[in-house]
C-alpha cells in the first residue's frame, strides 16, 4: 500500500507509520489500530516489531507496536487467527494503555557474542525490552540454602517475583541493526517517561 494512504490515517508521526509500513503487516489495518489507542495524543517514543513464526504447516505473522505519550504507555498486537478452512484469513488486533505512573519495570537484556572482543558502545547484536506494570507476574521459588555444601537441613525457600507484562525481542542478525538502536532509543523514552532506572 503507498506510504501515502497510510499517512493519511490518524495523527500519527511520519517516522511510526514509516515502521509499520515497513513491516508490512496489514499497515492500514495496524495503523487504524494504533491510531485510535493513541487518540491523538502526540507520540514521544514508539517501537514496531514483526515476528513470522512457524507452527506445523503454518506461518504466522505477528507484530507489536509499543508508543509512549504524554502520560501513557500504548501497546497494539496483531497476528493472524486461524478460521475454519475455506475461509478468508483473519487477523486480531488488540490495544491496551497502561499509565506510565503504572509502569513499575524497564528491563534490557543485552546478548553479547564473543565478548572477549566487545567493541564499546556497540550494546550487543540481540536485545530483549521488557516492560512490567503488574498484569503479569512471574514468581521464581528456590531452596535456601546456608552455604554449608555438607548441610542437610531444610532451611525454607525464597523467592522473587518478577513483572513480565510484554517482552520484545530484537537482532541485529534477523531484524537488522537499526532496530535493535531503536528498542534501545524506545527502552531509554520509557525510562525517561517513567523515572525508572533502566534494568541491565
Amino acid at each position: 500500500m503507498p506510504r501515502s494512504s497510510i499517512s493519511a490515517r490518524g495523527s500519527l508521526p511520519a517516522d511510526l507509520l514509516t515502521a509499520i509500513e515497513r513491516a508490512g503487516y496489514y499497515p492500514a489495518l495496524v495503523a487504524d489500530v494504533v491510531s485510535h489507542a493513541v487518540g491523538g495524543r502526540p507520540v514521544a517514543a514508539s517501537l514496531v516489531h514483526q515476528e513470522t513464526t512457524f507452527d506445523r504447516d503454518a506461518v504466522r505473522r505477528h507484530i507489536t507496536v509499543l508508543v509512549v505519550t504524554d502520560g501513557t504507555l500504548v501497546i497494539a498486537h496483531a497476528d493472524d487467527h486461524e478460521g475454519h478452512p475455506g475461509e478468508e484469513p483473519v487477523a486480531t488486533a488488540t490495544s491496551e494503555s497502561v499509565p506510565l505512573s503504572a509502569v513499575r519495570a524497564v528491563m534490557v537484556t543485552h546478548v553479547v557474542p564473543d565478548p572477549s572482543n566487545y567493541v564499546p558502545g556497540s550494546l550487543g547484536r540481540e536485545v530483549t525490552l521488557t516492560l512490567g506494570w503488574g498484569t503479569v507476574s512471574r514468581i521464581d521459588i528456590g531452596p535456601i540454602s546456608c552455604g554449608d555444601p555438607s548441610c542437610e537441613a531444610d532451611h525454607g525457600y525464597e523467592g522473587t517475583v518478577t513483572g513480565d507484562d510484554i517482552s520484545v525481542r530484537v537482532s541485529a542478525d534477523a531484524d537488522g541493526s537499526d532496530i535493535v538502536e531503536r528498542a534501545l532509543t524506545f527502552a531509554a523514552a520509557i525510562s525517561a517517561a517513567t523515572g525508572l532506572p533502566v534494568r541491565r
